[in-house]
């Protein structure tokens, strides 16, 4: 499978924000959303078999522990990356996958928890989320929107309640979008959308989310990778 970097760090996002983890990014992505900030790992990395990969995994994390496989879109090399991740479970490792739910997810193994984007408008890829994964998702897995204002909030409140997403998944995050070029300040200033008023219409609407920040922007310069 194409690579573009393997890592340990601290986990950012999702409810296993602040836990040591390997993070295992591949390369390539489908979409283009105006918020991304991994498009370097669009293009380039280097083939390694499931293996090689495997083995630089158990060098950080000796022994088991949290990995993520991330991308760009991990799902694009699904007959690939599918036996890694069995491999990696049946290896000890607690499994992530963060998808934009763009590819289906019904060959994901059962243990392993998905992290899923469904894609708002401001994104610039609105309406690329396959409603069949819906029928995929697990109770241990979430959902995220990532928004940057008031329209993205509505559609997310919106789906969140139409499809009940509160009954299937164990967490629904709402995500203020960072900006791309976000660099220097370790704050919230750099957010697209005010996670105080982000905040403030989660209580005002009762939205069964969580507010959702990423925790690595603050730790670190936002602009900066492997971290």
């Amino acid at each position: 499978m194409q690579i573009t970097e393997i890592y340990k760090s601290l986990q950012g996002e999702s409810t296993h924000a602040g836990l040591a983890c390997v993070f295992v990014r591949l390369t390539g992505c489908n979409l283009r959303c105006a918020w991304c900030d991994s498009e370097f790992s669009f293009y380039g990395g280097k083939k390694m078999t499931a293996a090689e990969v495997l083995s630089e995994v158990e060098n950080l994390s000796p022994g088991g522990g949290l990995v993520e496989i991330t991308g760009g879109e991990p799902m694009l090399q699904e007959r690939e990356v599918v036996p890694l991740m069995q491999q990696l479970l049946d290896s000890g490792y607690k499994v992530l996958v963060e998808t934009s739910g763009e590819r289906l997810l019904a060959r994901v193994p059962a243990a392993v928890i998905k992290i899923v984007d469904v894609k708002c408008p401001d994104s610039g890829e609105p309406d690329t989320f396959a409603l069949d994964n819906l029928d995929a998702l697990q109770a241990h897995d979430e959902i995220k929107f990532v928004l940057s204002g008031r329209a993205d909030y509505e559609f997310a409140r919106d789906f969140v309640r139409r499809h009940r997403l509160e009954e299937r998944v164990h967490a629904v995050l709402f995500s203020p979008a960072f900006r791309k070029d976000a660099s220097g300040a370790r704050d919230s200033s750099h957010c697209l959308l005010d996670p105080e008023e982000l905040a403030q219409w989660i209580l005002a609407d009762d939205v069964p989310a969580r507010l959702s920040l990423q925790i690595h922007k603050l730790i670190w310069d936002p602009a900066a990778k492997g971290v």
